[in-house]
């Protein structure tokens, strides 16, 4: 295969060349003068079986990314409604930095991509994001595949690496491994962390008193040493994070830590440090710690009201959030932070750097405010992520319904679905262990709060058990009887499970070996085409 690629710089000069893609590591370097660049593309040829499946990494964590048939296409929006601008729909994903020509047979995405036919896989996966991500785009109607860097108003000047991509075929495991060994990251064992988040039956109605009724329940269920994480709703307005809400937490949440190792858990946190909503101290107080584009502080979406982006190379911005995490780990005691909608840190292109490799620099940054304490990214493009984050999300909210209402199918590819949540644990299943260990959102046993059938429910979990390397619920465990209790603790046994494989052709399945024994688990709400 030919890669024809070219480079177009602003003050008109362009670069050409030609690659032969090769199994393994395909580096393309050129010199380029003192400039910035305009556009970085690439084409081959690539044919398609008619029974192929496509897949095509999408931005981030929540985005939608599911096998594709040749005929199928990505969508932005189901509705036009979804495009009004006060929303900010479009911030949360990568609708307002490429395009999405809605062409059936057309799909598109970043970092990674592979096409499937039965049990053989052709993967092409990008290397190295730090000059642009690797723009993804394949039109089954020509045959078409097309690469671009999303590096447009970045300076150079020497060295360019036009694109550094890793090609493989063969069976799912093969090519995985072959990808992450050439960048340094070889599989490695991840440990598996069951436990309770507060947020999806509490959401931000939590305060003392009820978090530690959860507690108590939890007690009764979850094991030593798994974890009992509180969700947004502790902290006075998001951005405001260096202390408890004093109406909710009046004893602040140093005394919530210690009851939660008292029995015998890890201590986990909500955080969303990159960003501020428009109420809080941070706003009113720090404008000049707000991320800005054109001289506008970047809005980053519709959540508590309207939030914004803050910068993280403000010093003093920087400092706060040192000041942040030594509170949480030092001051209050808790053992690991979940860290939400980090997309914010890098929306935009600079002149100093593509917004891929200030991404990277913004999860770099938190893994050295977090030390040796585990992190759960959420929200972000994945492979800036890489190796980085202990564990990550790898999908969009699971919702109390199967597939949201008609209005929310209106909506972005990021919108709250636990069918699409449970596609994305599938098809994103070969970074768990390798880029980090995957988080596929929480499963349900109880049966208020909830629509979701007892099927939908049982696939749910026993799909998170047996694909992620984060199980949590967000029961409220004191409803238990001994039916749920039991089985809460048959799921729990799938953990051990070995030697997992999926079956994407004909009824989805999990296969699985458990205590000896060959089991499968099928999966009949995902039917494929």
């Amino acid at each position: 295969m030919e890669l024809l690629w070219r480079v177009e710089l602003e003050n008109g000069g362009t670069v050409t060349g030609s690659a032969l893609m090769q199994p393994g590591e395909n580096r393309i370097v050129c010199d380029l003068p003192d400039d910035t660049l305009k556009s970085v593309t690439g084409a081959m040829l690539w044919d398609t079986e008619p029974d192929e499946r496509i897949f095509i990494n999408g931005f981030q964590s929540w985005t939608y990314s599911p096998e594709c048939g040749v005929k199928d296409r990505t969508p932005s929006f189901a509705s036009p409604l979804a495009r009004f601008r006060p929303l900010g729909l479009e911030r949360y994903g990568d609708y307002y930095f490429t395009d999405y020509p809605e062409t059936p047979g057309v799909t598109h995405g970043e970092s990674y991509a592979y096409w499937r036919r039965g049990e053989h896989f052709r993967l092409l996966g990008s290397l190295d994001e730090s000059g642009g991500y690797t723009m993804i785009r394949y039109d089954a109607n020509a045959g078409k595949l097309t690469l671009s860097r999303d590096c447009c108003g970045v300076r150079c000047n020497g060295t360019f690496h036009v694109f550094d991509l890793f090609y493989a075929e063969g069976a799912e495991e093969t090519v995985y491994n072959g990808w992450f060994a050439a960048m340094g990251l070889p599989k490695k064992p991840v440990e598996r962390i069951a436990g309770y988040s507060s947020w999806y039956n509490r959401y931000q109605n939590i305060d003392e008193k009820c978090i530690l009724s959860d507690l108590s329940g939890c007690a009764g269920v979850l094991s030593e040493g798994d974890v009992f994480q509180i969700d947004d709703g502790w902290e006075p307005a998001v951005g405001d994070w260096l202390t408890a809400d004093a109406k909710k937490f009046p004893k602040g949440l140093r005394g919530t830590a210690d009851r939660i190792h008292e029995k015998g858990f890890r201590a986990g946190l909500w955080l969303s440090p990159f960003v501020c909503q428009k109420n809080s101290e941070i706003f009113r107080r720090h404008k000049d710690w707000l991320l800005r584009v054109d001289g506008k502080p970047w809005y980053c979406g519709m959540n508590w009201g309207g939030f914004y982006a803050i910068d993280f190379d403000h010093p003093q911005a920087a400092q706060y959030l040192r000041d942040v995490f030594r509170r949480v780990f030092t001051d209050w005691g808790f053992d690991l932070v979940k860290l939400d909608f980090l997309y914010a840190a890098a929306p935009v292109n600079l002149p100093t750097e593509s917004r891929a490799k200030r991404m990277r620099r913004a999860v770099r940054f938190l893994r050295e405010l977090c030390g040796e304490h585990p992190i759960i990214g959420c929200g972000v493009p994945l492979m800036p992520a890489f190796g980085l984050v202990d564990y990550c999300r790898i999908g969009c909210d699971v919702g109390l319904d199967w597939d949201g209402s008609f209005i929310m199918k209106m909506a972005h590819r990021e919108r709250i679905s636990t069918k699409q949540s449970l596609e994305n644990t599938l098809f994103r299943r070969g970074l768990n262990g390798r880029a980090f260990g995957n988080d596929p959102d929480v499963f349900f046993l109880r049966s208020d709060n909830l629509k979701l059938s007892g099927g939908q429910k049982t696939m749910l979990a026993r799909a998170d058990a047996l694909l992620g390397s984060v199980f949590f619920t967000s029961d409220d465990m004191n409803a238990y009887d001994e039916e749920k209790r039991e089985s809460y603790r048959e799921l729990r046994r799938l953990l051990a499970a070995e030697n997992v494989r999926v079956h994407m052709d004909g009824v989805p399945r999990i296969e699985y070996t458990l205590d000896g024994e060959e089991q499968r688990l099928a999966l009949p709400f995902l039917h494929a085409d």
